[in-house]
């Protein structure tokens, strides 16, 4: 039995996923996970590392991450309280839809995640206060590997939908892109 409805978005790799919720008078149960469910879009490695984030403030954005080559990972993010506008963006050398982003609601009471493809960079706004996300990766976190890109890139232009009311020294601190970024090679 299918637990998941898996969307395709409009980058390429990029995919909604909405989980079945099997509920009674007690409440409901929700698969997070299937790795046999998710292979078939591309999920194709173990669980590396889970990861659990709480953001107090409606309005804080978090991101843009991403691992550079060879330490690329898949990411599962869930959001399992408040609401959030998740970002992706594709950085992959070659994409057709290169520096493109797409965003999702994702929230507690919607069940949706968003499953984003190795070469992308992660980011989200929270849309309301004490929000909790869990992400679920492909490869464990590398410091050597850490890369970032400024939320407010002027090459990418992502519509936040709120305004900014809290950015990290680190998150404020990425760099923005150079005329010569051409993306991350996927190993």
């Amino acid at each position: 039995m299918n637990r998941f409805t898996i969307s395709d978005l409009p980058l390429a790799g990029l995919k909604r996923i909405t989980r079945r919720r099997l509920g009674d008078q007690r409440g409901f149960l929700s698969r997070l996970f299937c790795a046999e469910e998710l292979a078939a879009v591309g999920w194709q490695k173990s669980v590396a590392q889970i990861n659990h984030t709480f953001t107090a403030r409606c309005g804080t954005i978090r991101g843009l991450h991403y691992q550079i080559p060879p330490h690329t990972e898949m990411k599962l993010v869930s959001c399992i309280r408040g609401e959030v506008w998740d970002v992706a963006v594709d950085l992959r050398a070659n994409s057709p839809t290169f520096l493109q982003w797409q965003a999702e609601r994702l929230s507690a009471d919607n069940g949706q995640a968003l499953l984003i493809p190795e070469g992308f960079a992660h980011g989200f706004q929270t849309l309301t206060d004490d929000c909790e996300l869990l992400y679920l990766h492909t490869a464990a976190y590398a410091p050597q590997a850490e890369a970032g890109l400024h939320c407010n890139e002027s090459r990418i232009n992502i519509t936040w939908p709120l305004e900014v009311t809290e950015l990290s020294a680190r998150d404020q601190a990425h760099p923005f892109l150079t005329a010569n970024f051409n993306g991350i090679e996927i190993l």
